[in-house]
């Protein structure tokens, strides 16, 4: 029986938040991908006649050409060849000159045969991404968001000198 991965009802929200995430990061690294920029989830039609619901798309640098992009947020499992072959599909179907594919772990083996076939970069993503506090992997380079709350504080002291002695002092916070 084939392992199948599957996103429990709590897990929904955490899966939009992921594609939503990983959309604005994609959108943050465009020029790594050799795009322009990265739009959010709309539907795009096939030569097939089929309509395509997608998370994003990347539009090429030049504005002409565009790669599908697709998250998988499965934090048991890795993808598999089979769900890499329906993005492959897509691509061909939408007339696209590639793909992205976002996860949180390394694909199959037989997916990577399959992703470097049909154009298809992989992104590892860590499933607790945000936009600010994020690892992100892909092409050989590893990126990391870091946010920190820094709490300034100020202070002066005062002296009223007259006559070359301080008469008065205070200290203001």
């Amino acid at each position: 029986m084939p392992h199948r991965c599957n996103i429990m009802n709590d897990e929904k929200t955490q899966w939009r938040k992921y594609e939503k995430v990983a959309q604005y990061l994609l959108n943050e690294f465009a020029s790594h991908f050799g795009l322009g920029h990265v739009e959010g989830k709309q539907i795009i039609p096939g030569a097939s006649g089929a309509n395509w619901e997608i998370e994003a798309k990347g539009v090429a640098a030049s504005g002409e050409g565009f790669v599908i992009v697709e998250c998988r947020r499965y934090t048991t499992c890795k993808i598999d060849q089979e769900r890499v072959g329906s993005l492959a599909f897509r691509i061909i179907d939408t007339e696209a000159s590639g793909g992205i594919l976002v996860s949180p772990f390394d694909l199959q083996s037989g997916a990577k045969k399959v992703a470097a076939h049909s154009n298809i970069q992989h992104v590892i993503l860590d499933p607790a991404s945000t936009t600010t506090e994020y690892v992100m992997s892909f092409l050989n380079n590893v990126l990391i968001g870091v946010s920190d709350k820094i709490t300034l504080k100020d202070s002066a002291t005062i002296e009223l000198i007259q006559d070359g002695k301080v008469i008065d002092k205070r200290h203001c916070e």
